[in-house]
Order: structure tokens, then C-alpha cells, then sequence
């Protein structure tokens, strides 16, 4: 579209729950972010359930929500209502037609997603994904791919990293998302313990739990970035926050709950920017890794200095750039 009679409208259909976790959420609230920077008009489409936490993420920045149908003519006719000229979608559940309804519609589409298109239709896709770039892709529209694209959230874009301690135990932070959909913590927490190596761990779990040894279980929080910042070790899923400890430079070790998480971990960790931890915390090879590097610190921080350089904190301001020119 060009020739706008008014500031750009962008909606965001973006779901977040206790099941399809935060991380769709997250990285498009770091692209509305850019946008409502730049004046654009940016209003979310579609549900947040089951997650004081995601709520909090949109009312906190101003950011409106409106509940939106599933069934993609309803959706245009909503965007429609609302004035919207460029819808982006970041869900693995919509119906597979939504993008074209949309287009048929005459709203830019931009769709994000992790190596699968799912069918899914649109005028721009953007895959953050290391390594992306160098992977195919089978339609003709354009893509936006790789690390180069990743997107950031202001709270992570303006902080640094703390310096390293100097031979206290390590400060240790696991987190799976925002909703710890696989309920893989508690795991997690027991072979961080079965390591018998001296550390200061922080869990975040939206269920509490009893973790036992020097662990510390807190519900999720709008501290993340300040915990992953101060960290000497982060344990989490190879997901959307990955990208904010890259560009932090935080060692990081990695685990992946869901099947679409494979590509970023196989990347990352064949790498050497994290180590690898497989699925399954009980392994014992994840213990020893874990173990290994809760008392090697210089290996610790060459993962860290391997991945501080994959994300630089503007892809966001890019793809803001790619979508805006589509109006």
C-alpha cells in the first residue's frame, strides 16, 4: 500500500498461553516496540490466556489488546474495522488460508516464522533463526533470515552484561519461556543439584516447587533481562530468548522443549556459542556438561565471547524498515 492518508496501523495476531508458552509474544512486542517508536499505530489481535505475566507485557507498554476470531474472513473484516494497514502473524495455530484472506483483503502481511512456512501466505517472512539465511526456501516472496533479523526487546537492548565473578560460586539462571510449557524446571533444578558442583542457582517456574541445595524458585518476572545480564550461566530452551543472551554475551547452555527449538539448538551448539545439553535432564551427559562447566569459568566464557557477536541489537529497526516500506 502507499499513498497512506494516516500514520501506518500494524496488528499483531500473536496468541500467548500456559501451553504455546510467550515466546511469539515476546518478539513481537520487541517489534512493536520499534514501531511505536516511529509512530505507528500497533494493536494486538487475539488472546493472552492463562498468563498474568504476557498480560503484563502489553499493558505495561500501553500496547491494546482485542480479541480477535480464528476463522480468517472475521480477522479481515476486524482488521478492516480497525483501520490496520499491515497485519503480522506469529502463531503456529492459525488456519493455514489466513495470510491469503488477508492479502485478498489488501493488507500487507508479514509472517514470522522457524524454518516451516506452514502454508502460511505473505507479502514479507522473517526466520531470526541462526543460520536461516543459509537454508532454503521455497517461495517466491521475500524473506528476512537470519540473526541479522533478531528481534529485541527494549529492556535487553539497553543493558549490559555484569562482570564475570571472581571465584565465588557462579550465579546460575534457568528459565524455559515465560510459561514453562513442557514443566521441564523441576528436572532441570534436580540435575543442576546432581552435579555436586558449588553454585547460586535461580529457577523461574510459573508452578513453585521445593528445589532444594542453593536454588531459588521465583514465578516469572520482569526482571529477566536483569537476571540474564548478572548471570555467569543460563540453562534454558533454545527459543526466542536466546537471541537476547547472544546479544547480552551470556554463556548459556541449551536444551530445547519443543521440536521446532532443533533448529536454533543444533546451530548454536554445533557453533560452539552454547553448549549442549540434549532433551533429557536425567542423561547423564547433561549433568556432566552441566558439571563441567560450573567449575571451568574460562569455559564458560568462551561460550560467551563465541555468541556476543551473532546479534547485534537492530534487527528489529530492519524488519521495522522492510514492513513499513510494504505500506
Amino acid at each position: 500500500m502507499s499513498g497512506l492518508a494516516h500514520p501506518a496501523r500494524v496488528g499483531f495476531r500473536c496468541d500467548a498461553g500456559v501451553k504455546s508458552g510467550v515466546g511469539h509474544l515476546v518478539r513481537c512486542v520487541a517489534l512493536a516496540e520499534e514501531l511505536c517508536a516511529r509512530g505507528v499505530g500497533v494493536v494486538f489481535l487475539g488472546e493472552v490466556c492463562g498468563s498474568a505475566w504476557a498480560r503484563a507485557q502489553l499493558t505495561e507498554r500501553g500496547l491494546p489488546l482485542v480479541p480477535a476470531p480464528r476463522e480468517p474472513a472475521r480477522l479481515a473484516a476486524l482488521a478492516c474495522e480497525l483501520r490496520l494497514d499491515a497485519v503480522v502473524l506469529d502463531s503456529y495455530d492459525l488456519p493455514a488460508e489466513t495470510g491469503a484472506v488477508l492479502r485478498d483483503a489488501r493488507f500487507a502481511v508479514l509472517a514470522l516464522m522457524d524454518g516451516d512456512p506452514l502454508g502460511q501466505e505473505a507479502d514479507l517472512y522473517l526466520d531470526q533463526n541462526l543460520g536461516a539465511e543459509r537454508r532454503p526456501f521455497p517461495l517466491p516472496a521475500r524473506r528476512l533470515a537470519g540473526a541479522r533479523y533478531a528481534l529485541l526487546r527494549d529492556s535487553v537492548r539497553g543493558r549490559t552484561r555484569a562482570a564475570p565473578g571472581n571465584g565465588a560460586p557462579p550465579n546460575v539462571l534457568c528459565f524455559f519461556g515465560g510459561t514453562d510449557s513442557g514443566g521441564v524446571a523441576p528436572a532441570w533444578a534436580r540435575a543442576l543439584n546432581a552435579t555436586g558442583r558449588p553454585f547460586l542457582g535461580t529457577v523461574v517456574s510459573p508452578s513453585p516447587f521445593e528445589a532444594g541445595g542453593p536454588i531459588t524458585v521465583i514465578p516469572p518476572t520482569d526482571r529477566l533481562p536483569e537476571l540474564m545480564a548478572a548471570a555467569d550461566l543460563v540453562v534454558t530452551a533454545a527459543g526466542s530468548a536466546i537471541w537476547e543472551l547472544l546479544h547480552l554475551g551470556v554463556p548459556t547452555a541449551l536444551t530445547w522443549v519443543a521440536d521446532n527449538q532443533r533448529i536454533g539448538y543444533d546451530e548454536l551448539v554445533g557453533r560452539g556459542a552454547a553448549a549442549g545439553l540434549g532433551r533429557a535432564p536425567s542423561e547423564p551427559a547433561a549433568t556432566g556438561t552441566l558439571a563441567r562447566l560450573l567449575a571451568d569459568p574460562a569455559a564458560r566464557e568462551e561460550l560467551g565471547r563465541r555468541g556476543s557477536g551473532l546479534v547485534d541489537g537492530r534487527g528489529r529497526e530492519r524488519v521495522a524498515d522492510a514492513l513499513l516500506a510494504l505500506c
